[in-house]
């Protein structure tokens, strides 16, 4: 899918302000059973049709009001992943300024999942 300009600068800019990790470091951070929470920022309809396993979904339109009733201790391993890594990033950014201190947005999100063949569930 092909963003504006302005969104992707959008998006550079909160990247470089937070942390990131790959499919290969969600991967093993799963099959080593290190604990950390896994949340799909992506709409409604898209958690629907799929989603990596074990991920709980929180959309973007409505995580920073609702994660502090899903995950109140701020020191909590947060993975945030969306459709391509842009969304997740700025998810990842709003949650460092309500003080998680432990998260970090996988670049290439759901489509690089699924390209690697991964684990997903639907419904």
């Amino acid at each position: 899918m092909a963003h504006s300009p302005e969104f992707e600068a959008l998006c550079q800019a909160a990247r470089a302000n937070i942390r990131e990790t790959d499919v290969a470091g969600v991967q093993s951070r799963q099959q080593i059973g290190a604990p950390f929470v896994l949340i799909d920022v992506r709409e409604d309809n898209e958690w629907q049709k799929g989603h990596i396993s074990g991920a709980i979904h929180l959309g973007r339109g409505i995580i920073e009001r609702d994660i502090i009733d899903a995950i109140p201790d701020k020191d909590t391993e947060i993975v945030l992943y969306c459709g391509g890594g842009f969304r997740s990033a700025l998810s990842a950014e709003n949650l460092q300024k309500m003080g998680y201190r432990n998260v970090l947005s996988m670049d290439g999100g759901w489509r690089a999942w699924t390209a690697a063949g991964l684990p997903t569930t639907i419904g």
